[in-house]
């Protein structure tokens, strides 16, 4: 369904053209961003990343395999070689149309791949805000389960919202990998 490419600049005005408005770009990240987004800010973003020998982040496109159109872009980064964990950001399905085929799911789960089987980790997090129940519910299919909630995180203009933390341990994706049969 889906395929993860290295993010690079070829792709940025496509995912500029997606975050239109202040609030997605809020929802998707955080205070990383200043709206509007630019090549400059994007190129930043990208700098020193992808590399497995030496990077603490993998920025992604996700392409659909059967199109070749990019749909949406993830990433996983905050990598901690130590305690072997890290942390899914930044999860966008890009075109509004396009929302509720699945891409979602298949990009969390060939992004647990990558940190899992390529990258070897033990434990891969994510945070999402408590109104994206479509997002909480997709990675929940995907295998990821909730921890908890930070109350009150963030503050939009007069609303505060709240962020619902989620994980994943390597045993529960191999798990979902290779279930046990039962015996019958």
């Amino acid at each position: 369904m889906i395929t993860l490419e290295p993010f690079t600049e070829a792709d940025f005005p496509q995912l500029i053209s997606w975050i239109d408005n202040k609030r997605l770009l809020k929802e998707w990240s955080g205070e990383l961003f200043a709206f509007p987004l630019t090549l400059d800010s994007l190129r930043w973003y990208i700098e020193d990343t992808n590399d497995p020998k030496t990077s603490d982040v993998f920025v992604y496109k996700a392409t659909d395999t059967h199109t070749g159109e990019m749909v949406g872009h993830i990433s996983l980064g905050g990598i901690s070689w130590r305690n072997k964990a890290g942390r899914i950001t930044r999860v966008l399905v890009g075109n509004t149309a396009t929302r509720g085929r699945g891409y979602c799911q298949a990009m969390i789960k060939a992004i647990a791949a990558v940190g899992f089987e390529e990258l070897g980790l033990h434990r891969i997090s994510l945070g999402v805000y408590d109104f994206n129940q479509a997002a909480i519910r997709c990675y929940q299919r995907a295998g990821f389960h909730r921890e908890g909630t930070l109350r009150d995180v963030e503050r939009y203009h007069n609303e505060y919202w709240s962020l619902v933390e989620m994980s994943m341990l390597a045993h529960e994706w191999h798990a979902l990998k290779h279930p046990v049969k039962e015996a019958q």
